[in-house]
């Protein structure tokens, strides 16, 4: 999935009714009607039909022809589309976060931790602190720029999850980047991430030991 298909299905899911649609669709035992679901959700069946166009068009579901024994036109039904590889990793990692986001106050934590652990599993970085980072980040599809003591991060490859549960997945970014500059600079540097400070953008911002606590 690239950055742009990303964020053109978190818009689409962005909408309460839509997440209901296919949460419907995904959780119906057989593949059901547009007239069905708006009875089983309680939506006139023109909106149904409507996010079940935009769920097609992004591949989260997809038509098949229902047998009526009847003649005619066959019933259109619709069922999940299947998962490609990309998309069973995000239903995946949404998962985690949401069941890691129930454990309240102590979701920060642990997953700060869990970044923390992330950075060593991976190649030691060379370079000072804003470089090591960069070139993690960017081995991890995050697209970081390097500007002055920030770096930006212009792609997240966890951007849904990150938006339901920035305290779970944006900690996990966090906890990655203090132990990557742990590794390279010691306790010279702070370390501090401003997720979404525009759409699809999030900064992290590097400098010297005490500096960013005084701003």
């Amino acid at each position: 999935m690239t950055p742009g298909d990303d964020a053109s299905t978190s818009a689409a899911l962005a909408s309460p009714a839509r997440r209901r649609v296919l949460d419907a669709v995904r959780a119906a035992t057989e593949p059901p009607t547009a007239q069905q679901l708006a009875g089983e959700l309680d939506l006139h069946v023109t909106t149904v039909r409507f996010h079940l166009d935009q769920l097609e068009q992004l591949h989260l579901v997809e038509r098949t022809a229902g047998r009526t024994g009847r003649r005619g036109r066959p019933s259109v039904h619709y069922r999940a589309a299947t998962l490609g590889p990309d998309a069973a990793r995000d239903q995946m990692i949404a998962a985690l976060a949401e069941a890691l986001a129930a454990s309240g106050a102590a979701a920060r934590r642990e997953s700060a931790a869990a970044g923390r652990r992330w950075a060593d599993a991976l190649p030691v970085p060379d370079g000072g602190a804003d470089v090591a980072v960069a070139e993690a980040f960017e081995r991890l599809g995050f697209d970081p720029q390097v500007s002055g003591d920030q770096i930006r991060l212009r792609a997240c490859p966890f951007r849904d999850a990150a938006s339901r549960h920035p305290e779970v997945v944006c900690q996990v970014h966090s906890g990655l980047a203090e132990r990557i500059v742990e590794q390279v600079a010691g306790d010279a540097v702070d370390v501090r991430l401003a997720p979404f400070v525009e759409p699809g953008l999030c900064v992290l911002t590097l400098a010297p030991k005490g500096r960013l606590h005084a701003v």
